[in-house]
């Protein structure tokens, strides 16, 4: 069975409801039909309700399917979101009309129904930019109080029978946090490591990635990440974490055996933190696109409820990963 494969069986053993701010998208309805009937999710998909009705139909859903349509032009949920709204950010001396107009936009319509407690998470970015995607999550749902900053990571799924034995790697940040400083790198890899304890059930091991292997190379840029991984030491002495390691010697055993002797996860590293967005960005796209892996994401981490980012060229099996995604985090602060 594939990491895929587990993580949809998973998420249908606790299935939540979830709600897609783009239904008028033919992969987002195509993902949404698909969840609906593995059981992972119950589904509600937001825009106009006779163009969404008619995706559904072109995509071979029928009433069983109990798909939800809301359209916030006539939603009896959007008096109530508006005035949500207002009060959320009127602080910002934003008029009445302003939110009205604001609840027309499919993505704060979303964030809304999951702040209010009318969904468990939302998922969008098939459409929009992960800027506009982001900024409603950000600012509807909003950070959590116990995390330092929001971030985000890729679950890369290997291909199957990997010479590795891997089934599945978490890369973090890839998507959001463009040039984090030493202790925001090193809360990134906090995150990241219990997002891939959650997802993925199996034990962290957390490798803070960089040109240099232990001191290898000097240069401010390799200072960030040793003092990265000082701070993890010192703040979370439990988790298996070390750098600086380049990629090679966290993934590869026998180079990990040579060039960082001792180290706890040098070898063995699941969690790949790296250095900046430039890094994080380039490098699970080589892993997807030469690799061959699948790449789950941009998942976003360290809000208060679960708001993710599609790929603007994302399929519709994406769609329903990620919808699986979104289901088991919000069943954080449960077994995974």
């Amino acid at each position: 069975m594939t990491m895929l494969q587990e993580l949809r069986i998973r998420a249908a053993s606790q299935p939540a409801h979830i709600v897609l701010s783009e239904g008028h998208d033919p992969r987002i309805v195509a993902g949404a039909l698909e969840a609906t009937r593995a059981g992972i999710a119950r589904v509600t998909l937001i825009g106009p309700q006779a163009e969404v009705r008619a995706l559904l139909a072109k995509a071979g859903a029928s009433d069983s399917d109990e798909i939800v349509i809301q359209d916030p032009a006539r939603s009896d949920l959007t008096g109530d979101l508006v005035q949500s709204y207002f009060d959320l950010r009127k602080h910002k001396n934003i008029r009445q009309d302003y939110a009205a107009e604001q609840l027309h936009d499919p993505l704060v319509f979303a964030a809304m129904m999951v702040r209010n407690g009318h969904a468990d998470g939302t998922v969008g970015g098939a459409v929009a930019t992960t800027s506009d995607t982001v900024r409603a999550a950000l600012q509807v749902i909003g950070k959590a109080k116990d995390a330092p900053l929001v971030s985000s990571f890729f679950l890369m799924a290997l291909p199957e029978n990997h010479p590795s034995g891997r089934t599945a790697m978490t890369f973090g940040d890839c998507g959001l946090v463009i040039d984090p400083d030493a202790e925001e790198l090193a809360a990134i890899a906090v995150a990241s490591a219990a997002s891939h304890q959650q997802l993925l059930g199996e034990p962290p091991k957390v490798a803070l990635l960089s040109f240099s292997t232990m001191g290898s190379a000097k240069h401010p840029n390799v200072t960030k990440v040793t003092e990265a991984a000082t701070i993890l030491k010192e703040q979370h002495p439990t988790l298996d974490a070390d750098g600086e390691l380049q990629f090679d010697a966290a993934f590869t055993p026998d180079i990990g055996a040579t060039k960082a002797p001792g180290s706890p996860v040098a070898g063995h590293a699941n969690v790949m933190i790296f250095p900046n967005l430039d890094a994080g960005n380039i490098g699970y796209k080589i892993a997807q696109r030469i690799g061959g892996c699948s790449a789950i994401g941009p998942v976003l981490q360290g809000l208060a409820k679960p708001a993710n980012d599609l790929s603007r060229g994302c399929t519709s099996e994406d769609v329903t990963n990620m919808i699986a995604v979104t289901v088991l985090q919000s069943h954080k602060g449960q077994p995974a």
